[in-house]
């Protein structure tokens, strides 16, 4: 008999782009996962431990990040639409070419990105994409 497969051995095992649906990874511990470009569609992730973890070319759509630890977390050309990211911890994380947007589904706010109370200290934002972001931290 093999070692259980964890949830994290699950998601490094996926494919690239391989879509996942609905799917709960609430306070799982991810740290340091490496993914491959995946799909991810209304999944929540509220609270995941995240820190240090490989995610470019995912894609977010309509995702719950809440509070989620997105610290140090590689997220070049990620893409997340209409996610909500209340709260996320994303200081130092690697957002180049990253894009936050929203999805038509009707009247605002709904599909809106919601990057509110987000925390971005030492965040490397080149070429960041916003298009409709709610609450979005401003430089002043």
């Amino acid at each position: 008999m093999g070692r259980p497969e964890t949830l994290k051995d699950n998601l490094t095992a996926r494919g690239r782009y391989a879509t996942l649906q609905r799917e709960t990874f609430d306070r799982a511990d991810l740290v340091s996962v490496r993914l491959q470009s995946l799909w991810f569609t209304r999944c929540t992730f509220r609270e995941t431990d995240l820190r240090q973890a490989a995610l470019d070319g995912c894609h977010f759509k309509l995702c719950d990040l809440r509070g989620a630890d997105l610290s140090g977390a590689s997220m070049r050309g990620v893409t997340l639409a209409g996610c909500d990211l209340t709260g996320a911890d994303l200081r130092a994380a690697d957002l180049t070419g990253a894009r936050f947007g929203r999805v038509l589904t009707g009247a605002a706010p709904h599909g809106l990105t919601d990057a509110t109370d987000v925390r971005l200290d030492n965040a490397i934002l080149r070429d960041l994409q916003l298009d409709q972001v709610i609450g979005w931290p401003t430089t002043g």
